[in-house]
């Protein structure tokens, strides 16, 4: 199998001086990272039963809650009763570094506009200690519910559902929220494996340019919903730069107290916004966004932080 052929080549135009030494990180599954949940469980109790259930644990070095182990180990971590009693939530690094960026706290208002399937919501409910008012946002029915019930299991008491469209969002909620999370809906091409042929069946140039109305309209409406002072995590899983810093370009244009602020991450494989993309230049804040290099352990990602002036 391979990757779509006018994929590689837009990555090679991301990723001119780099783009042969990361291609091949498509062709191999990565060790599965999971996070401990204190929500549920004593960490030092989870991680003995984890060693009794014969898991080869690999601490990460920049989140005491982060450990992976081996891709063999995948179908038995999702057997294990840790996974199914939501003790251990199974999550990519990259997804992990969103919530950490964020920083929600206790007691704070909080908004995951694009919540589904809870990853990112579940680790901020952790993060705030379950102390706060937690917003969790899906429209699609079956993702809703299985939002629902992942945060259930994972013992968040703070959330308060609603299956809407997030674009409404910020007019129904304006000004009401300390943080928003927005892991945009996007084209998933930091997913892309090129010996599964599902991860790319529905790619293309079009879908990136629809997905980049969405996560723009999306934008708005998160930060709409914000109060002066907060900020918001802008995230995508795409390497896209339409979907990415030409998003971020466009809002700096439409929002006059919208700032950009740095993002000083814990790991190597980072580097700054893109400056451009074709003919079009951004605006130079966009470099203090960050783009996630894919390794071997680590998917690609995008973060963008931004902060309503007050």
């Amino acid at each position: 199998m391979a990757l779509p052929q006018a994929f590689v080549e837009r990555f090679g135009r991301v990723y001119p001086d780099m783009a042969q030494s990361l291609l091949p990180l498509f062709d191999a599954p990565r060790p599965v990272s999971f996070r401990l949940n204190p929500l549920k469980a004593d960490r030092q109790k989870t991680l003995e039963t984890l060693k009794q259930e014969g898991f080869d644990l690999s601490p990460v070095a920049w989140y005491a809650d982060a450990f992976s182990v081996p891709y063999e180990q995948r179908d038995a971590l999702t057997r294990s009763p840790l996974f199914e009693n939501g003790a251990i939530y199974i999550q990519s690094l990259s997804s992990m570094l969103a919530p950490l960026a964020l920083e929600p706290k206790p007691g704070e208002t909080v908004l995951d506009l694009a919540a589904a399937p809870g990853g990112k919501s579940l680790m901020m409910a952790a993060l705030m200690q379950n102390e706060g008012w937690l917003s969790v946002v899906e429209p699609g029915k079956e993702r809703f519910f299985r939002l629902k019930a992942n945060l259930a299991r994972g013992g968040v008491t703070i959330a308060h559902h609603y299956m809407t469209d997030g674009r409404s969002v910020g007019a129904k909620c304006p000004a009401m929220f300390d943080k928003v999370m927005l892991d945009a809906p996007c084209s998933t091409e930091a997913k892309f494996k090129s010996f599964d042929p599902k991860t790319t069946a529905y790619w293309s140039e079009r879908k990136i340019k629809e997905m980049a109305k969405l996560q723009f309209r999306l934008l708005l409406s998160a930060y709409k919903s914000l109060k002066p002072g907060g900020t918001l995590l802008y995230a995508t899983c795409s390497f896209a730069p339409e979907e990415n810093e030409a998003v971020i370009d466009k809002a700096l244009d439409r929002l006059e107290d919208m700032e950009v602020l740095p993002l000083n991450l814990p790991i190597p494989n980072t580097r700054p916004g893109l400056s451009a993309w074709g003919k079009k230049g951004f605006d130079k804040r966009v470099g203090h966004t960050v783009r996630i290099l894919p390794d071997e352990t680590m998917e690609g990602f995008y973060l963008a932080l931004l902060r309503k002036k007050s």
